[in-house]
């Protein structure tokens, strides 16, 4: 079925909390308006304001309370209506909701999953274009997870929701009206942890996730004409790293271009660069580049055409690449 990247993630909420009576949304304007970005459309009709709860502008009480209904044995899924919006509620996710089930010897578990629409792109206001993923991909007991495809959009939020670990679920925002097919009878594909290889190449390797996947399939298709060939992995995951999918890419191909809009300086492209240096030492053929964001403040909306990676970074990339 063609269908958008919210719809499918709608369909997946909607599937879940008629699989699970204890699965429960939590956010602003979730409810009645469904969503800034109408993700949850319809669902507070069709399941009732005791299980679709609009909450107040609070993001610390919104996580607090679902944190508290998850210990309780619910599965809350949480709603940041921006990804600028998640840092009051930061300090209940790194000191609480990650630690729990450390703190509690396993005892405690906390199925929680966080919504955030997250980056740039859609010429939106200060706070509104953030990418905080790093944040939390560097906090031991989250899972940090992004999709790039409709179709992933639906099985993920289905695998996040399942688990009985907290989920940071980061949602590419400028991807939400991308159309693509989805199997909503099918299981998923793969497990949540693991990298998707998108297009296979011989010549570069080109990781990307979220938002970028699709700028780094672009730049595929744009090489090809130019007689090379790319080799596209979406991460899906952030963390847990799935290295090994990365490492036996690299070790074919001889050379790494990391893509996300997040600023180079310290984020997630870093780690990966010195995962794959430590694991491919003896294949790389040039060192490992970085393409994203600037180390900036996000910019204003008529400027982040120039903050963001396109395909003609991407290629500049691959050409150093290719040099050296």
């Amino acid at each position: 079925m063609i269908t958008t990247f919210a719809a499918a993630l709608n369909t997946g909420l909607r599937n879940a909390m008629e699989d699970d009576a204890k699965v429960v949304l939590l956010g602003e304007d979730i409810g009645k308006l469904g969503g800034v970005f109408r993700v949850t459309d319809t669902l507070q009709k069709d399941f009732g304001d005791n299980r679709v709860i609009d909450t107040p502008l609070a993001e610390s009480g919104i996580v607090g309370t679902a944190f508290g209904m998850a210990l309780r044995g619910y599965r809350p899924v949480v709603e940041i209506q921006f990804d600028g919006f998640v840092y009051p509620a930061f300090d209940q996710i790194v000191s609480q909701v990650a630690k729990i089930h450390n703190r509690t010897g396993g005892k405690a578990k906390a199925p929680l999953t966080i919504r955030i629409p997250f980056g740039g792109g859609i010429g939106a206001v200060e706070h509104h274009s953030e990418s905080p993923e790093v944040y939390f991909a560097h906090t031991a007991g989250l899972r940090v997870v992004s999709p790039s495809t409709p179709a992933d959009a639906y099985s993920m939020i289905r695998q996040a929701i399942s688990l009985d670990d907290p989920v940071i679920f980061f949602e590419p925002k400028r991807r939400y009206w991308d159309k693509a097919d989805v199997d909503f009878e099918g299981e998923p594909d793969l497990p949540l942890h693991k990298a998707r290889v998108c297009t296979r190449g011989a010549d570069v390797t080109v990781v990307a996730y979220g938002g970028t996947v699709a700028t780094a399939l672009t730049a595929a298709k744009i090489a090809a004409e130019e007689g090379h060939s790319l080799e596209v992995i979406d991460l899906r995951s952030l963390s847990p790293l799935d290295v090994d999918t990365i490492a036996e890419s690299v070790d074919k191909t001889g050379r790494l271009v990391v893509v996300h809009e997040a600023p180079v300086f310290a984020g997630l492209g870093a780690e990966i660069a010195a995962r794959v240096t430590e694991r491919c030492f003896y294949h790389l053929e040039a060192p490992v580049l970085r393409v994203g964001g600037y180390d900036i403040p996000y910019p204003p909306a008529k400027l982040e055409k120039h903050h963001l990676p396109d395909p003609d970074r991407i290629l500049a990339a691959v050409d150093r690449c290719l040099a050296a």
